[in-house]
């Protein structure tokens, strides 16, 4: 194995160099978030001197960890947990770049706002970069109460979305960086899937994003904002749990980290059930000016080409079991908080309190209904493409249906690390994980995804074209339009 050394305006760096690629892991983008620069915006890095080692991941933010069983569970030891947490890491094919570099795509992790991280070995970007000749980035960002407190109106410089401002200080980097490691600052693909499209989508709409990429890929996840009332409801119950009060603001940097994720555990049992996801992008007028649909139907990213699309059974990841079911009156206070939607009530009457019939309703309101009305929005203003995820696994105890997150494996072309599932891979699991990868860096290369020996259309209100990935590769107009217009009622989605 040998070490690449690259030369940045902040310092030198050492990666390694492995099999056609080159990595550099643990690149710091900003000052550690700690202390009193903790709940604050990040802040630009100094220089530092010598070459720094960048041959191992960084911490990733403090977090509960998922199951080791599920599919983003780390396959090596726990990692380090720290809120000096602000790191990235880059994969590059090993072979010198053309003149103009490579076509750069950074990918923004799901997890709920509250887990996640850019190490877990599903995202690893190696195939990616190498079959693609792209660079690839992953990128950690605060999380849960770190990063996505709603506390931009006590002053003193604390801040709301602080982990999208982590985002944009990752893209900053690499606008001023990837040249070194053979990439193109001017051809930057953002992509993620679930809080890591949403994020995307307040990308979209944040003032501080603009020009920070020219082509954007949303998988799950669209425009999701938590309430003005409810986010302030959240910072209150939080900063009481941590006895904190108005006058006496100081504690909050100085606090153990152990005592933050204990107020985060304790505000999750005040609130109660009903109120899921209780961090997550707020509209605080600052840092985020408006809900990030209602700024992209306005033009907010007029420039930017996007991919979007869902999984055709989201929901039965979320619903497996009879214990997770919600009565209607849960039901209907959790949709109405992660949709902004009023009138919800009537609309989840269609669904049955069942299995089948709640993870219908979270497909279709929480993933499904976002993404048209953004793919609408943003298709008056610059070139939008639609896909569904159909693959799945008849009988599998995972993938019997196509639940959210399992695209991911596929556009990475990381299908192994499902093994520890049960899942024995086959040709054709291999061959559509190879289309969609390509699909993916087609688009990232040159603004427009390409589907073997068929034509992808552009997706608009009137045609509704839409790329359907199964075992075979389609492209259906309008798909599912009866269930689609009854979900979007009288609005022009």
């Amino acid at each position: 194995m040998e070490s690449s050394i690259v030369h940045t305006r902040l310092g030198q760096l050492r990666g390694e160099t492995r099999n056609g690629y080159h990595v550099w892991r643990g690149i710091p983008y900003a000052q550690p978030p700690v202390g009193k620069l903790r709940f604050h915006g990040p802040q630009p890095l100094e220089p530092w001197e010598g070459v720094r080692d960048a041959t191992s991941f960084g911490p990733i933010c403090p977090q509960p960890m998922p199951s080791a069983e599920s599919m983003t569970g780390n396959l090596v030891e726990p990692p380090e947990q720290s809120e000096d947490c602000l790191y990235l890491n880059i994969w590059t094919p090993a072979s010198k770049a053309p003149e103009k570099g490579r076509p750069v795509m950074v990918w923004i992790h799901g997890g709920a706002f509250v887990t996640g991280s850019g190490i877990i070995p599903l995202y690893d970007g190696e195939r990616m970069a190498k079959n693609g000749d792209v660079v690839v980035v992953t990128i950690n960002y605060r999380l849960g109460p770190l990063g996505f407190l709603h506390l931009t109106p006590k002053g003193n410089g604390l801040t709301s979305n602080a982990g999208l401002l982590d985002q944009i200080a990752a893209l900053k980097w690499v606008r001023d960086h990837i040249s070194a490691f053979g990439g193109n600052p001017d051809e930057v693909t953002v992509f993620g899937e679930s809080a890591g499209a949403m994020s995307i989508a307040a990308l979209l709409a944040m003032p501080a994003a603009e020009g920070l990429f020219q082509r954007a890929i949303l998988q799950s996840g669209a425009s999701q904002v938590l309430p003005t009332a409810q986010a302030e409801q959240v910072a209150a119950v939080y900063l009481q749990q941590l006895g904190v009060d108005t006058q006496h603001p100081e504690r909050l940097f100085t606090l153990p980290t152990d005592a933050l994720m204990l107020a985060m555990a304790k505000t999750h049992e005040v609130i109660g059930p009903g109120m899921a996801m209780i961090y997550q992008p707020v509209v605080d007028g600052v840092t985020l000016p408006d809900v990030p649909l209602s700024a992209i139907a306005q033009g907010s990213a007029k420039r930017v080409s996007v991919m979007i699309g869902t999984n055709l059974h989201e929901g039965d990841y979320f619903i497996r079991k009879e214990s997770h079911l919600m009565n209607r009156s849960t039901a209907c206070q959790a949709l109405e908080m992660m949709t902004g939607m009023s009138d919800i009530g009537d609309l989840i009457e269609a669904f049955p309190v069942t299995i089948k019939g709640q993870a219908q309703m979270l497909t279709d309101f929480i993933f499904w209904r976002p993404a048209l009305a953004l793919a609408a929005a943003q298709s008056e203003y610059a070139s939008v493409w639609m896909y569904r995820f159909d693959w799945t696994l008849p009988g599998h105890p995972t993938f019997g249906q196509a639940v959210h997150g399992a695209e991911i494996a596929f556009v990475f072309d990381n299908l192994e690390l499902l093994g520890k599932l049960g899942l024995e891979i086959q040709p054709s699991m291999q061959k559509l994980a190879h289309h969609m990868q390509q699909a993916w860096v087609a688009f990232a290369r040159a603004g427009e995804p390409m589907l073997p020996e068929r034509v992808w259309p552009e997706y608009n209100r009137q045609q509704r074209a839409t790329a359907i990935f199964h075992q075979d590769i389609m492209v259906e107009h309008d798909p599912e339009g009866d269930r689609r217009r009854q979900l979007t009622g009288q609005m022009s989605i």
